[in-house]
């Protein structure tokens, strides 16, 4: 049960910093079309680590599962 609870900790860790993520993508995207942001790259920069955890949130699951 104690890994259960570092997964689900490890979970909820990784779903916040998804939707922080999100929101710096929002403030990046009003950036851009205002013509204030620099580095355009960091759109997808950010997309990736979206996506990076996205997959690390279903191992863990599929873990879990198994």
């Amino acid at each position: 049960m104690i890994e259960k609870k570092s997964k689900n900790t490890d979970l909820s860790k990784i779903r916040a910093e998804v939707i922080a993520l999100k929101k710096t993508i929002m403030n990046f995207k009003f950036q851009k079309s205002t013509g204030q942001l620099e580095k355009t790259s960091e759109i997808k920069k950010t997309r990736l680590k979206i996506a990076r955890l996205k997959t690390n949130i279903t191992k863990i699951l599929g873990d879990q599962n198994a």
